[in-house]
């Protein structure tokens, strides 16, 4: 066996150039060198790590894996002796002072009663670009808005006089139990948020009996997360599908391997869309005048979104899922339909389920909520004899902020419900324990709307119980939404330079 080269620190110190460029990352030296121009968030931000430890920069925004993989081997140069690098000495700015004195101020999280108060509180404490990153969606972000009001044009028609004593919301997501019908959907780069990432999420959907779905371009890596399982927990693995195939399926198999019980392919980012809110963050970072970069055709405002997800393949088609079921034995499920055409094709190629998604309104912007998209859905399905199949699953996401979406969501034809955003918000500002108090203030919810219904079990939410006959009209006049008003965010802009004024 070869030995590891082991440098020290003043010998990366020396490589500090866009000529030579080295970088330390979880005690690894890098030469990066020839990656610089061709790094998604521009060279700016590697080469003021020239030379240094780069990984605290790093880690919250790449993929554990990332600087291996998109390295070529001979670029990895060795190990660094720890106790030889300088220790890079960091400036609490004024802003980050503020912040970290919100994060001490927080309301205690016995008063967090609904979900829209992770929201707010995240919004407080995440670092800008952090907030900037998991709030954002696309273009005049109309889509994210109306997932949430989607909700609100469905109206209930509740059964009375039926011994409600007892409720039980639980249910089986592809044959898994699950104690809500709701699992937590896929978010990317935990670590942004809260320093343990999406073990947050495990370690509360342990104690709960709840399904989570590990993103592919987590900050933790896929065997950290499995590695913090408990004994039979349940994972689904969400996936963006490599150019290099081979690359995917090693992964998918690995996850096979490991005990995922679900395979969710995301089909609806052949490229990923414009996030203003990110895209800004990204301007802002590189507008304090970049020389290293002048004269060049470096896409600057692109955001955290593009920086980490530059290896999706736009070719993905309908003439791939072949290969996908001939490389795993999970359950298949198409994550992003949006037309009843693309579900009837979805059943008729075989897969075991579909999730009727916009991508959290991060993808196409006026592309219409997945609960709309549903009533159309099983219409279709119906028809031709496809719905109801207990070998085909439906499932939607975005906008979802109270049981009695997900219940009305059920009523419609859902098996269950993915829910991103407000789990991710939950450990943002409490860590573990936020992500429990959501899953509680569901359990609660679901209680007090089931007795409401009349429905004793998940089996007795059925679509006589809604008036959906509002949701295709996107102009009806409801009671406003104030909590979600008040955690949105507009967006801004573009701003004049202060320091040039």
């Amino acid at each position: 066996m070869s030995d590891i080269r082991v440098l020290t620190g003043p010998e990366v110190a020396e490589h500090a150039s866009r000529d030579s460029c080295w970088i330390i990352v979880h005690g690894k030296v890098y030469d990066v060198t020839d990656f610089l121009d061709e790094h998604p968030g521009g060279s700016k931000i590697i080469l003021k790590y020239a030379g240094k430890d780069a990984t605290e920069a790093y880690e919250p925004i790449h993929p554990p894996d990332a600087i291996t993989t998109n390295l070529p081997p001979e670029k990895h140069l060795g190990a660094i002796d720890a106790s030889t690098v300088a220790k890079v000495i960091k400036e609490v700015t004024e802003e980050e002072k503020r912040r970290l004195a919100l994060l001490d101020a927080r309301p205690p999280l016995d008063s967090v009663i609904n979900l829209h108060d992770f929201e707010n509180v995240a919004k407080m404490v995440l670092p800008e670009k952090a907030w900037a990153y998991y709030s954002s969606a696309s273009d005049d972000e109309i889509t994210i808005r109306e997932n949430r009001m989607a909700y609100q044009r469905i109206w209930w028609r509740p059964r009375i006089l039926r011994d409600v004593s007892s409720v039980d919301w639980s249910t089986t997501i592809l044959g898994q139990k699950s104690t809500l019908p709701v699992y937590i959907s896929a978010t990317a780069l935990g670590k942004l948020g809260h320093p343990d990432g999406e073990l947050c999420l495990t370690r509360a959907a342990a104690n709960h009996g709840v399904i989570q779905m590990i993103a592919t371009l987590a900050s933790c890596s896929f065997d950290d997360i499995i590695d913090a399982a408990a004994p039979g927990q349940t994972f689904f693995l969400q996936l963006y599908v490599n150019r290099d195939r081979e690359i995917t399926r090693k992964y998918v198999q690995h996850a096979e391997k490991r005990g995922v019980k679900g395979l969710f392919i995301t089909v609806d980012a052949p490229q990923l869309g414009r996030r203003e809110k990110d895209m800004r963050m990204k301007a802002v970072d590189d507008n304090a005048g970049a020389e290293v970069q002048k004269g060049q055709d470096v896409k600057k405002d692109q955001g955290v979104a593009r920086a980490i997800s530059s290896f999706i393949d736009p070719s993905l088609s309908w003439k791939d899922i072949p290969w996908f079921r001939s490389i795993t034995k999970m359950p298949i499920i198409l994550k992003g339909i949006g037309s009843a055409e693309d579900a009837v094709l979805a059943y008729e190629a075989g897969v075991q389920g579909i999730v009727l998604s916009n991508h959290g309104g991060r993808q196409l912007d006026t592309a219409r909520s997945g609960i709309e998209v549903l009533v159309e859905v099983v219409t279709a399905l119906r028809q031709r004899g496809y719905f109801p199949d207990p070998k085909f699953e439906i499932y939607v996401d975005g906008g979802v902020r109270r049981a009695s979406d997900v219940l009305k969501a059920i009523a419609l034809g859902a098996k269950a419900v993915g829910v991103g955003r407000p789990f991710l918000y939950a450990f943002c500002a409490y860590g573990q324990e936020g992500v429990e108090k959501a899953i509680q203030i569901f359990r609660d919810e679901f209680e007090m709307n089931m007795r409401l219904l009349g429905a004793r079990t998940i089996d007795e939410i059925v679509p006589e119980m809604v008036d959906a006959s509002s949701l295709t009209s996107h102009f009806v006049m409801t009671p406003q939404d104030n909590l979600f008003n008040n955690t949105y965010q507009p967006l801004a802009l573009a701003k004049f330079r202060d320091a040039k004024l």
